[in-house]
């Protein structure tokens, strides 16, 4: 299993593990309370609790951080960086896949952050290319996190990412991992992607 794969299933493991422990996510413009589970959080804060609970289990080996630089770009930040510092083996972008609400009614706009080919809405497409160009010497990698609905799988989407992804950079071989009975009444059904990118 490349470095990669293994950090694909690692984030999956851990996605179970915080999803276990039933956390509350709260609603951003009402403060309400979501039910519990990993599926209601944030991309953002749902990367902080993936990768605290890495470290805690010791999952993966090395450093890994949050929110690094692009050395040729400073302004952008890569979400998880593995390796050592200004070494990184492994910079990887990470994008959510959900789409239900909490209320599961159909989230029409989560389609854009995975497939839009305008920088302005930082989809997953337009990382392959910033990562390309970011400047970090080792592996570059693109991750696809979510949940499927019954009647709304995740395979389209990601089988569309690929199609247009590969108009651009060459993505390797598709790493994924399922992750099954979540505690939220909606978002019970999880997945994992990831690909490594590299120039076309």
């Amino acid at each position: 299993m490349n470095a990669l794969a293994e950090f694909s299933t690692c984030f999956a493991k851990a996605m179970k593990a915080v999803d276990s422990r039933r956390p509350v996510a709260l609603n951003a413009r009402t403060g309400a309370p979501f039910s519990p589970g990993i599926g209601p959080h944030t991309e953002r804060t749902t990367i902080q609790l993936v990768v605290a609970e890495l470290e805690k289990q010791n999952l993966i080996p090395g450093v890994i951080r949050l929110e690094v630089p692009y050395p040729n770009n400073p302004r952008n930040k890569c979400d998880i960086c593995i390796g050592t510092n200004f070494a990184w083996d492994l910079a990887v972008e990470v994008k959510m896949l959900r789409l239900m609400g909490d209320n599961g009614r159909p989230n029409d706009n989560m389609l854009l952050h995975i497939l839009s080919p305008y920088p302005e809405h930082r989809s997953a497409l337009t990382d392959c290319t910033k990562l390309i160009d970011s400047g970090f010497s080792g592996s570059k990698a693109i991750l696809i996190y979510g949940y499927e609905y019954p009647g709304w799988p995740m395979t389209p989407a990601i089988e569309s990412f690929e199609a247009l992804a590969n108009q651009y950079v060459a993505l390797k071989k598709r790493n994924h991992t399922d992750i099954k009975e979540l505690v939220h009444p909606v978002h019970s059904h999880g997945a994992v992607f990831s690909w490594e990118i590299s120039t076309k």
